[in-house]
């Protein structure tokens, strides 16, 4: 019999789609009949309690969780997250339910072995809730108290040789994707940087002194599988500066029907023949490709790296070789201000270990962020308010042409009156001296 009535969540089981409230159903079951002989080190009705708690919010319409202090490790200011419920009498198991953050692998490549481990340590000392994974990329442990706290951290760091994640004013666990591990299209080694750039600033990230959270995230190519360009203070984007490769054959396989568009990936399903004008050249943002006879042609100039020709045909359409990143800055969710997209910085960049060059960007941001950014201001609420000239300032970057889409679209870019000499004309003639080259 549960412990707690749950009509509105009930709800929530009703429809096609998996639920969290099964899930969470189904280790309160679990736990209540303990048919491993777990001896749980918080109280065994907690995911009871964390239903009866949520019914109760859904029922007031307001939440019933307060913060009542800043809990943690010894010696790390970040990775755990203080939750404390307001009703502590009518929900006892949830009086404290602190989240931990804990630092994903690169990629999220995981062994069976590392899972359970995870698990198991989470079911002794935890809810035994997880969310795979926090938007953040963290593997998210929901729920324990705060005497467990060290416990966890000490079984992590010292059995599993695992590392809590950031939260709070500090630098948020850097998120990658699969990059070349499994991936034709990654134009650098995302898990390498990834790594590096974790293990350099061990230091921002474990111990909070930023004005608000900074986050890292690497996508191996502009397909933004990660979502950098929307998510990350400061984002690293594959990208490449030669040609796009074109088999000639492989197009005409795509056009005659011997190779499935996208990959197959709509297989099962008919889409009637493909027809590359209407679903590749017509679809190019740019309009940079067109068919010379039997050939496919791109003006490589005018190509802005969008992808989508190169999903649509992958045999036919390879990336170039001479492969890096970009990086932009400044993207974020509504906080104090509207979300924003990332802004380009650097345009081209080698990522080669050591990445001196790349870690010399992101310190001077950090000196100019630390210095002038109000308390909780992100990154890209500050080059809102300072302006795109003051970032290249302090970066000392030259202004680039590719760091605006066209001239006088990007609203927060000012140009000092005496750097500007002819106006809307002297723009102009230096986006087509640009496209001429």
């Amino acid at each position: 019999m549960p412990k707690h009535e749950t009509p509105m969540l009930d709800q929530l089981e009703s429809g096609p789609w998996p639920s969290f409230v099964s899930d969470i159903k189904q280790e309160a079951e679990s736990r209540a009949k303990n048919e491993r002989n777990i001896e749980y080190q918080i109280p065994q009705d907690v995911c009871e309690d964390i239903l009866g708690v949520l019914e109760l919010s859904y029922k007031h319409k307001r939440t019933h969780w307060k913060h009542g202090g800043i809990v943690g490790v010894f010696g790390y200011g970040g990775g755990v997250i203080g939750r404390y419920c307001d009703q502590p009498e009518m929900f006892p198991g949830v009086a404290h339910f602190h989240t931990l953050r804990v630092n994903q692998p690169g990629g999220k490549f995981y062994t069976t072995e590392y899972l359970r481990q995870l698990c198991d340590l989470w079911e002794f000392r935890g809810s035994g809730i997880t969310n795979m994974h926090g938007s953040t990329g963290d593997i998210v442990f929901l729920g324990t108290t705060t005497p467990q706290l060290e416990e966890i951290f000490y079984e992590m760091t010292h059995k599993l040789n695992q590392d809590l994640g950031g939260s709070g004013s500090n630098l948020r666990t850097p998120s990658d994707c699969v990059g070349e591990a499994r991936c034709e299209f990654a134009c650098y080694d995302t898990q390498a940087l990834c790594y590096d750039l974790t293990m350099t600033y061990q230091d921002e990230l474990h111990r909070p002194a930023f004005p608000y959270k900074f986050k890292f995230k690497f996508d191996g190519c502009p397909n933004c599988c990660v979502a950098s360009i929307a998510r990350a203070d400061m984002s690293f984007i594959g990208t490449w500066r030669d040609d796009i490769r074109i088999d000639q054959e492989a197009v005409q396989a795509y056009i005659g029907g011997e190779l499935a568009p996208n990959a197959g990936a709509h297989k099962g399903r008919d889409w009637g023949k493909f027809d590359i004008q209407k679903e590749v050249i017509d679809l190019c943002p740019t309009q940079c490709m067109w068919m010379e006879g039997k050939e496919l042609k791109i003006d490589n100039k005018e190509c802005n790296r969008c992808m989508h020709c190169i999903n649509v045909m992958p045999r036919a359409l390879r990336i170039g070789n001479d492969r890096g990143l970009s990086i932009l800055v400044g993207a974020k969710a509504p906080i104090l201000d509207g979300a924003q997209m990332g802004s380009m910085l650097v345009p081209f960049i080698k990522a080669e270990a050591p990445y001196d060059e790349i870690k010399e960007i992101i310190e001077k941001i950090w000196d100019w962020w630390m210095e002038e950014g109000k308390n909780r201001e992100r990154l890209g609420e500050l080059m809102k308010r300072q302006g795109f000239q003051k970032l290249l300032e302090v970066t000392e970057l030259k202004p680039d042409p590719r760091m605006v889409q066209e001239p006088r679209s990007n609203p927060y870019i000012f140009w000092k009156e005496e750097e500007v000499e002819g106006g809307w004309d002297r723009d102009i003639n230096e986006f087509r001296k640009y496209h001429q080259r």
